[in-house]
């Protein structure tokens, strides 16, 4: 019984008459032997009776439990369907339903009252190796805010897609959800929320209990890859500019999402034919994801050859405060890197003296880039829309909130307003659009594009720190895999089914970038590529010995 409840061990019905002697698993299993494929028409079928997929994300989670090479395998058969899934959009209704749904502990719960006992909680890891680690404080998940304990359900998708895209071996992955509390006030009224039920923790307890954090991690898991997910806007980039030196780590709202757009961008100026040192910015949402964006960006046009004091002109950030302008008070230090002389921004106002509009900024800046991380859903309107349109042969627009109910805009509205001429990649998934006579793809600009390749590299080229150059590297990898490479009316991604082979060209990329740099050991590519291709797990069932 031991054996059919460690899901990476687990073969089902498919231990073989041999194995079934030696291990004495006759008698709990039906006496039918399978073969994995079989196993994975049955799930399947099991699967499309499920109705809504809340109920889809829960069988699947449950056979993750119970089988991991099936789940793996199944999801492998079917990645365009399940992916959206396993993670976004569905794992926001996830978390929201997470203390509801909840069915086997995955991973670590680290509260703030254990604080003290943290190194300890470490060694009750399901696994001793571990790769990766993902770890979340559930405040800011998605676009549906702060889910306290049930934000743990993005760190176990996270990794899902490290071992389903990066090929990481699921035995060597750990979910971790630190548990300061919430302030989400419909949990802690919640009779059948499981986390702590207190106020957020902030302020310099909160500071030090990552410090305890990180310390543990380093001496626990010294050399593990730790990626920081779903932070506030106030934490997530101090927790990255303090540990980013110390430890082998990134966070993923900040840089991956950064590498996600930039690979999609330049593929879609593959289609504009304007350079990327010609784009004219403005970015909706000034929080960590966009000033991310922003960063990436920047970074990829001085690299281009653009004067840094003239790229960093070329971005005009907007939050619910208006556009980011230097007489603003209420701005973060890296927010302050885009604010605008206000004098450069007054001839926008119209209304109001104090806050520029997202529709003044339009309308003053006549940028070729908008782009969408503010979770205010429709806030790209037509009004807004036909003025881009109007000073823009092909504008790119990207919505990039997500859920689905978070979003900017919808594809076919962007296509309707811009007389089809609008290049589009959006957060969430969306089917092609039928748009007078044609089809429009629709790229789904995801980070699972990136850091699953991302941590492929580092893990197989033994990197020593993650760099925002690796980051570049991946995007422009990436863009280089676009089928809009060989077809400016293809989608701007490559197809998911498509991605375990891109997984592997961003990985070498990645560790050929890490040695560049100094932060691996030297190679030769070929030794690297054979490395990377190596690391790369399949699901398939071991042969245990002596069967």
């Amino acid at each position: 019984m031991d054996l059919l409840d460690s899901p990476c061990l687990n073969k089902g019905t498919a231990f073989t008459d041999g194995e079934r002697t030696a291990l004495g698993l006759h008698g709990l299993l039906p006496p039918q032997v399978e073969t994995l494929d079989q196993q994975v028409v049955r799930a399947y079928e099991a699967y499309r009776r499920k109705t809504e997929d809340l109920e889809r994300h829960i069988y699947l989670r449950a056979l993750q439990d119970t089988n991991e090479v099936l789940f793996y395998r199944l999801l492998l058969d079917h990645m365009e369907e399940m992916t959206p899934v396993v993670y976004t959009p569905v794992v926001a209704q996830g978390c929201q339903e997470f203390c509801h749904i909840y069915r086997r502990p995955r991973g670590l719960f680290i509260p703030y009252p254990l604080r003290d006992s943290i190194r300890q909680l470490l060694t009750h890891r399901p696994h001793p190796e571990v790769d990766v680690i993902v770890v979340t404080d559930g405040e800011r998940i998605l676009g549906i805010g702060d889910q306290g304990v049930g934000g743990l359900g993005i760190p176990i998708g996270k990794l899902s897609l490290y071992t389903l895209i990066g090929g990481i071996r699921p035995d060597r992955t750990l979910p971790i959800v630190l548990d300061v509390g919430t302030d989400n006030e419909a949990r802690l009224r919640d009779p059948e929320y499981l986390g702590w039920r207190h106020e957020r923790v902030r302020g310099q307890d909160y500071d030090e209990f990552i410090e305890q954090f990180v310390r543990a991690v380093r001496e626990e898991l010294p050399g593990t890859l730790l990626q920081w997910e779903d932070f506030g806007i106030a934490h997530a980039r101090p927790i990255l500019d303090a540990y980013r030196d110390r430890l082998l780590t990134f966070n993923d709202d900040i840089q991956g999402t950064g590498a996600v757009v930039l690979g999609t961008v330049l593929s879609a100026l593959q289609v504009t034919g304007v350079p990327l040192t010609e784009q004219r910015v403005v970015i909706f949402g000034a929080g960590a994801a966009g000033v991310g964006v922003a960063d990436t960006l920047r970074s990829a046009m001085v690299q281009d050859g653009l004067d840094e004091s003239v790229a960093r002109e070329r971005f005009w950030l907007v939050n619910r405060g208006g556009v980011v302008h230097a007489d603003r008070s209420d701005l973060r230090e890296e927010q302050r890197t885009y604010a605008h002389p206000w004098e450069s921004v007054a001839p926008f106002a119209r209304s109001d003296r104090h806050r520029v509009t997202l529709a003044e900024t339009v309308e003053g800046v006549r940028p070729t880039l908008l782009i969408g991380l503010s979770t205010v859903p429709g806030a790209f309107d037509e009004p807004l829309v036909r003025e881009m349109a109007r000073h823009v042969e092909r504008p790119v627009i990207f919505p990039l909130s997500n859920p689905t109910t978070k979003s900017e805009a919808a594809p076919d509205d962007l296509l309707e307003w811009s007389d089809g001429r609008a290049v589009i990649a959006t957060g969430s998934p969306y089917a092609p659009v039928p748009f007078r006579g044609r089809e429009v793809p629709i790229a789904q600009c995801n980070n699972v594009y990136v850091f699953p390749a991302l941590g492929l590299g580092v893990i197989a080229g033994r990197a020593r720190r993650v760099t925002d150059g690796m980051f570049l590297t991946a995007a422009r990898t990436l863009a280089e895999e676009s089928p809009t490479v060989r077809d400016p009316n293809g989608p701007l991604l490559p197809l998911i089914s498509d991605l375990r082979r891109v997984a592997v060209e961003i990985a070498v990329a990645v560790g050929l970038e890490a040695q560049r740099t100094g932060h691996a050991p030297l190679t030769s590519p070929e030794e690297l590529r054979q490395r990377v291709v190596a690391t790369q797990w399949t699901p398939a069932y071991p042969v245990y010995a002596g069967m």
